[in-house]
């Protein structure tokens, strides 16, 4: 509806030019006499105006802010403004508000310092106005920081650059619609012209930059005015075509009293009176007009407004409107507002928000914005772009769609482009009848309506680039967000954003807002295992959620319980029309209609097999016994329709529910043999790579050399690359090792990763991981009565105590082994077992008995000719006899060790031996040697991928520097050993700090435990 000024007794030419767009209730009537007609045919016409005078407008644009908070806003049309998600913000200071003006004029461009300091400073400029300036902006900043989520002012080469939208500021966004408005008139868009026109004069609430007297904004003050001035005759001239004379005529007289010389309105009205029957009144305004200009110019009229008296004599029929203009009617367009209902619920998603309403604003010139949202089902895609479009949507002036494509909709197919246009069409305003029948024909006709637009699309839940890209429209003022389960890289022009699930905490915050916090807060551990069994997917805690709404009698611990039952977690998780495994079955369907879709759907439900949190192609081929480039390309699929997700180059992942729906899938397709095979292969694919992996590091290990595995495995060539293969599958080889403990088929795959991961996973400090695999290895031992197995479950384990500095279970377990060495016939075995039990005597004080312990050992390893023990034994003599104090024995012994490692390329064991000599001869104050020794050592271990061991030899090192007089260095080494330290999660970041702290620290407890000598 048109808003009509209240009657009024007299009136007054308004001096504020936002006057002509009063509304109703917002000002007392003012009181005054018409200056400038005297005749009774321009007082009849003023009279009529103060009846009928209406606002130029159908409603007040508002400037476009970033829905909560994500940006500010500028208005200088009227009273100065700065807001920020609608409200006022507290800005004072001539300078600061002149200096924000000025940029904001030219928003997104740079303005010199220079040209700064002249508009804003201007004559009261002194030497130290550079400075000034520089503490304004910087005050500037400081304001509106908190309010901005990117710095707003940016320093630039020169000068400075407000970096907001254009359409940020009333001026820009006034001056972009009313282009718009006269490129709608000029291709004959007279309904879509007439709203731009409209909603641009709607902007201005009074004289442009009122309150600012420098020179500098006059001049913009008096170009804007004359801008808006221009632009409302212009709509005048649109509204006259359309046939709405009979409208023009008030507007007309309100706006020629406040511009008494300005001849065109005067040529307007003249008009407009002529063609609504009033020629009369016509001809005496235009003798009033002439006797004001003669009066006050001193010239005549224009030949144009001449002209147009002469045809209004001669009732000339080239004044009439024609008549396919009449077919227009204006100002009672209803901009489209389909957007639903958001969620009550929805939570967090602050970072992406306010990336996503950045790129909606960095559109390259002369194209929409497109922002692409993509993600596993369930991720919260569509509640995230619906709460985004109600967030922005007041910056679309010709309104919001949106339109379901059902990409992935479960009983419903996707639609078609043709239907999606035909539905995007109806909705701009087009006949059912008129909507063009093929694809090409209807995407044109939707560019066309869309070309000069301002509007916000939302394509959710679509399902490809081709069923999105005749969907994107033409006009540069239009926005497009899409929704797709599939990355949609190939869709020119599109910012695009792959949502993750949420963190534990915003998961627990979307619980709690739909279960009610209370139950939340009363039993916090029970949320947290709600929150890690729905894996952070929003659509998952939203059922789970809605479950405990509905069952005020359930507990949290209850419902826990339900879903950490791993068979009937999917069914947990189904409420009312809210179902996972549903969401999930969606896309397999989709992936099963396409080519070769059916050979992806069974290598899904086969990866469903496996426990491991990543998945590799190598292992997948074992997995599938199918190529590993054929394979590859099946996992890329399983990408794109979201059922896996990248964790890096030829990573993939599958969420746990997603596991759970192909493990359903895995029982129903593939034979109970068929995934018994499967599974073993994948699992032998592992143990084949750790084997070799391990060997590379340590090649003398006899236990590994003798292990066998019926896959190849990874063909790795060199110690460097097996620690890498180590470092990027060690949560893989975890859940190998759990997953094969569970094997009744296969108890040596068990222990064979557990011996294979022994060195590797020692060298790296992962003892925790290594105790776990080891307690596995154990128990499958027992379990089958394997002897030989137990003896080295107990005798790593013991290990894993002594590095710990547990020296007495240490010694618990090493007798343990020594026992299950006997009971399995193998007595030769226990050389290794020996030597470990007698090392840690040593540790222990029990001097006597490791060296009766080590002889044990040496002659062990002497029978059953194995020269790497012996030289093993050899250097775990010389720890014990560092710690006697007998010296020259000790480097004797070590010595002899390194001999016999110099028969083996076994950087491990000659590193080991190497740390030991030096020990011995830092003890013995031969400290130049014991330097070469430690640098020597060190290499060693970094070569073989000891990193545990590298960082107490550096310590060592450390410790001779200082001895030397040379504290830089020592403290160098001490702070390189405890990083490493830190990196192998032997010492917290809190410890490092402490020991980084001190002039003189003392070895921290991983280094003595580790060191096979004395630190």
């Amino acid at each position: 509806m048109r808003a009509r000024l209240p009657a009024v007794q007299s009136w007054e030419p308004p001096t504020n030019p936002g006057q002509l767009t009063q509304r109703h209730g917002d000002s007392a009537p003012t009181r005054g006499v018409f200056r400038i007609y005297s005749s009774p045919a321009t007082q009849k016409i003023a009279e009529e105006a103060l009846q009928q005078v209406t606002v130029m407008t159908d409603k007040t644009l508002v400037l476009p802010t970033e829905g909560c908070a994500m940006g500010l806003g500028i208005k200088i049309l009227g009273p100065w403004e700065l807001t920020a998600a609608g409200d006022v913000l507290p800005l004072t200071g001539s300078r600061r508000i002149g200096l924000l003006t000025r940029l904001a004029l030219s928003a997104g461009r740079v303005v010199t310092a220079d040209q700064l300091l002249a508009d804003v400073w201007g004559e009261s400029r002194a030497a130290t106005a550079p400075k000034q300036l520089h503490i304004v902006v910087s005050k500037l900043r400081e304001f509106l920081a908190p309010r901005a989520l990117d710095e707003v002012i940016v320093t630039a080469p020169g000068g400075y650059c407000l970096d907001v939208p254009p359409d940020h500021v009333d001026a820009h966004l006034f001056m972009r619609l009313v282009r718009e408005a006269r490129a709608g008139r000029a291709r004959g868009e007279i309904v879509t012209a007439d709203r731009s026109f409209r909603q641009a004069l709607a902007l201005w609430r009074g004289e442009a930059l009122a309150g600012m007297p420098a020179e500098w904004a006059q001049i913009e003050a008096t170009r804007l005015t004359e801008e808006r001035l221009t632009a409302l005759e212009d709509h005048v001239d649109l509204r006259m075509t359309a046939g709405d004379h009979h409208a023009v005529i008030p507007d007309l007289t309100v706006h020629i009293e406040a511009h008494p010389l300005r001849e065109r309105p005067h040529a307007q009205l003249i008009l407009a009176l002529y063609r609504a029957g009033r020629s009369s009144e016509a001809l005496a305004l235009y003798q009033d007009t002439r006797r004001v200009m003669i009066q006050e110019l001193g010239i005549e009229p224009s030949a144009e407004l001449r002209r147009l008296q002469q045809a209004i004599l001669a009732r000339d029929p080239v004044l009439d409107l024609t008549a396919p203009a009449q077919d227009a009617t204006l100002g009672h367009v209803v901009a489209p507002a389909e957007l639903p209902a958001g969620t009550r619920a929805f939570t967090a998603r602050d970072v992406e928000l306010a990336w996503l309403d950045k790129a909606l604003t960095a559109s390259e010139a002369g194209t929409p914005a497109i922002v692409a949202i993509s993600g596993p089902g369930g991720v919260g895609k569509s509640a995230l772009a619906v709460h985004l479009a109600h967030a922005v949507a007041d910056r679309y002036t010709d309104g919001v769609l949106h339109i379901d494509l059902h990409g992935a909709t479960d009983g419903l197919r996707p639609l078609s482009p043709l239907e999606a246009l035909g539905r995007l069409l109806r909705s701009l305003g087009l006949d059912g009848s008129a909507v063009p029948t093929t694809v090409d024909e209807a995407a044109a006709r939707y560019r066309s309506l869309t070309s000069a637009r301002n509007v916000l699309i939302i394509l959710d839940n679509a399902l490809d680039t081709r069923q999105v890209r005749p969907l994107i429209p033409a006009g540069s003022g239009c926005a497009v967000v899409i929704t797709s389960r599939q990355a949609l890289t190939s869709l020119d022009g599109a910012s695009q954003l792959n949502l993750p699930g949420l963190d534990p905490s915003d998961s627990t915050a979307l619980l709690a807002r739909i279960a009610g916090p209370g139950r939340v807060h009363a039993e916090p551990e029970a949320a947290g295992r709600i929150v890690q069994l729905c894996g952070g997917l929003p659509l998952a805690l939203r059922i789970a959620a809605a479950r405990l709404a509905a069952r005020p009698d359930w507990t949290l611990s209850y419902l826990a319980a339900r879903l950490a039952d791993a068979t009937r977690r999917l069914d947990t998780l189904e409420h009312a029309d809210l179902a996972v495994r549903a969401g999930i079955a969606v896309s397999l369907h989709h992936l099963k209609e396409e080519p070769a879709g059916q050979d992806a759907a069974h290598l899904f439900a086969l990866l469903g097999l496996l426990d491991t949190p990543t998945h590799t192609p190598a292992a997948t081929a074992a997995l599938a016994d199918r190529p590993e480039h054929t394979v590859e390309a099946t996992l890329d699929r399983l990408l794109d329709a979201r059922l896996l997700e990248s964790t890096g180059p030829g990573r993939y992942r599958m969420h746990d529910l997603v596991r759970l729906y192909a493990r359903e899938q895995a029982d129903d397709i593939v034979q109970e043999n068929d995934r018994a095979a499967a599974t073993h292969r994948a699992l032998h694919h592992y143990l084949a790579t750790a084997r070799t992996a391990s060997l590379l590091l340590d090649p003398t290990s006899p236990i590994v050399r003798d292990l066998r595995a019926d896959r190849p495995g990874l063909g790795l060539d060199a110690p460097q690359e097996a620690i890498d293969w180590i470092e990027l599958e060690r949560d893989n080889l975890i859940a190998v090792a759990r997953q094969a403990t569970s094997r009744t088929d296969d108890p040596g795959t068990v222990e064979g990763l557990a011996s294979s991961l022994n060195r590797p996973f020692s060298h790296r400090g992962w003892l925790a991981d290594l105790t776990e695999i080891h307690h596995h290895a154990l128990h499958v031992a027992a379990r089958t009565g394997d002897w030989a197995g137990q003896a080295r479950g107990h005798n790593h384990l013991g290990l894993i105590h002594k590095n710990q500095g547990r020296f007495e279970p240490a010694v618990e377990q090493f007798e343990r082994a020594l026992v299950c060495w006997d009971r399995a016939g193998l007595p030769l075995r226990k050389a290794g077992t020996l030597h470990n039990l007698g090392t840690t005597y040593g540790k222990l004080g029990r001097f006597d008995d490791a060296l009766a312990t080590l002889d044990e050992a040496a002659a062990a390893a002497t029978a059953s000719g194995l020269r790497d023990y012996q030289a093993m034994v050899l250097n775990g003599r010389a720890a014990v006899l560092i710690r006697m104090g007998r010296l020259d024995d000790a480097i004797d012994a070590s010595r002899r060790s390194l001999e016999i490692w110099a028969e083996f390329d076994n950087p491990y064991g000659e590193g080991t031996a190497t740390d030991t000599l030096a020990d011995a001869c830092r003890h013995a104050g031969r400290l130049v040697e014991a330097e070469a020794g430690y640098r020597r050592a060190a290499y060693l271990h970094h070569k073989a991928g000891a990193r545990a061991l590298e960082a107490g030899t550096l310590w060592g090192l450390g410790d001779t520097l200082h001895d030397l007089g040379r504290q830089d260095e020592a403290r160098q080494r001490w702070h390189q050993s405890a990083r490493i330290l830190c990196d192998v999660h032997l010492l917290t970041e809190e410890e490092l700090e402490v020991l980084v702290a001190q002039d003189l620290p003392q070895a921290p407890d991983p280094v003595k435990h580790l060191s096979a000598g004395a630190r």
